[in-house]
C-alpha cells in the first residue's frame, strides 16, 4: 500500500509540473490572426507631435506568460540585429516581437528632426506596447545599446507595465560611455592610427573613407562585434542605418559619443527602478563592463550578467553565454523564483 501511495504521489507531481509549462509547442506557433497570414508582421499606427506614422513590428510564437519587446540600437538602426533570437528564444517557447521605431529602415521615416528625442521615443514605445497587448502579467522589455537608453527611460516612467527589464550592452550614463572611450578603449589601438582618427574629428571629416577605413578594424572588429567575418546580417543591415538619426543622437561612430544624447546621464535615478532587471554586458563592450555590473546592484532587483567573450553585439559574438542568461533571467521571473 505505501509503495501504492509513492507512486502516486509521483504521478501527481509530474502532472502538476506539466501544467507549470509556459506553452505547448503547439500552442506556441497556432495562428493567431484570421485572413490572409503575414509572418506575424504588423505595421503599427504611432501618433506623433509632427502627425500619424507606421512602424513595423513582427510577432514570433505565443505564449500569454512571456512577451518580450526588443528595442534595437541605432539610434536609426533596426531590428536585424536581433536576428540572432530566433535561433535561441522559440524553442524555449518565448514570445518575442522584432521592432523598427520610427525613422527606421523598416517603419516610415519622416524627415521631422523634432521627433528624434527619447521623450518621444518613449511615447512610441507605450503606444507599441498597448498595441500589441502587453501588460506587467506579461511585458518584458529589452534594449540593447541606444535601446538601453530608451528601455531606462521607459522604465522610469512605464514600469508598472513591466514584468521585466532587460538592460542589454548600455551603460547608465553618455558621458561615462565617453570617458571610457577616451580613457580605456582609445589606448588600446595604436597610437598612429588614434592620431589619425582624432585629426580626422577635429576637422569633421567624418565623411572621409579613411575615418572608418581605421575605426573597423582596429573599433568595429574589437568591441562592436568579434565574429571574424561578421555575420550576413551586418552586411545588410549597416547600409540600413538612418545615418540623419543616429549622427544627430549619437555621433558619427560608436567611438563615444558626440550627439544629443552626450550628456544623458541617468545613473543616479537607477534606484527608482522596481522591476526584475537584468544588466548585461561583454567584457570587449564598447561599454564599461564593470559599469554594466555596477548598474545590476542599483535597481532595486538586479541581476547582471558579463558575457567574457563578448563585444557591444554580444547575441552574435558570445552566444553560448548571452542567451543562456538571458533566458534564465526571463524563466525565473515568469516562475517567481528570481533571485538578485
Amino acid at each position: 500500500m505505501k509503495r501504492i501511495i509513492l507512486f502516486a504521489s509521483i504521478l501527481f507531481l509530474f502532472s502538476c509540473r506539466g501544467d507549470q509549462n509556459t506553452t505547448s509547442l503547439k500552442d506556441y506557433h497556432a495562428l493567431t490572426d484570421s485572413g490572409v497570414q503575414t509572418g506575424g508582421v504588423r505595421m503599427i499606427p504611432i501618433k506623433t507631435p509632427a502627425g500619424t506614422f507606421n512602424v513595423w513590428t513582427k510577432r514570433f510564437g505565443n505564449n500569454p506568460k512571456i512577451k518580450v519587446l526588443l528595442l534595437h540600437g541605432g539610434p536609426g538602426g533596426t531590428h536585424e540585429f536581433f536576428e540572432s533570437f530566433e535561433s535561441f528564444l522559440p524553442q524555449e517557447g518565448i514570445e518575442f516581437y522584432e521592432y523598427d521605431q520610427l525613422g527606421s529602415y523598416f517603419s516610415d521615416q519622416p524627415k521631422d528632426t523634432s521627433l528624434w528625442v527619447t521623450a518621444r521615443f518613449v511615447e512610441e514605445v507605450e503606444q507599441v506596447r498597448k498595441a500589441l497587448g502587453l501588460n506587467k502579467d506579461n511585458f518584458y522589455l529589452l534594449g540593447h545599446s541606444w535601446g538601453g537608453i530608451l528601455a531606462m527611460e521607459y522604465a522610469l516612467k512605464y514600469q508598472d507595465n513591466l514584468k521585466g527589464l532587460i538592460i542589454s550592452n548600455m551603460m547608465s550614463s553618455a558621458p561615462l560611455y565617453g570617458k571610457y572611450a577616451e580613457e580605456v578603449l582609445a589606448k588600446q589601438m595604436d597610437p598612429k592610427v588614434l592620431d589619425t582618427i582624432r585629426t580626422l574629428e577635429a576637422r569633421g571629416d567624418f565623411n572621409n573613407p579613411k575615418y572608418m577605413e581605421l575605426l573597423m578594424p582596429n573599433f568595429y572588429a574589437q568591441h562592436f562585434c568579434r565574429v571574424n567575418p561578421w555575420p550576413e546580417m551586418f552586411n545588410r543591415a549597416m547600409p540600413h542605418l538612418n545615418q540623419s538619426i543616429y549622427v544627430m543622437m549619437q555621433g558619427p561612430s560608436e567611438f563615444g559619443v558626440g550627439g544629443s544624447l552626450a550628456k544623458w546621464d541617468r545613473s543616479k535615478d537607477l534606484p527608482k527602478i522596481k522591476p526584475p532587471t537584468l544588466t548585461i554586458g561583454g567584457k570587449h563592450d564598447t561599454m564599461d563592463p564593470e559599469h554594466m555590473k555596477w548598474m545590476a546592484g542599483q535597481v532595486q532587483n538586479g541581476r547582471s550578467l558579463t558575457c567574457p567573450n563578448g563585444s557591444h553585439c554580444s547575441m552574435w559574438d558570445d552566444q553560448p553565454n548571452y542567451f543562456p542568461g538571458l533566458i534564465s533571467f526571463i524563466k525565473d521571473v515568469d516562475a517567481g523564483t528570481f533571485k538578485k
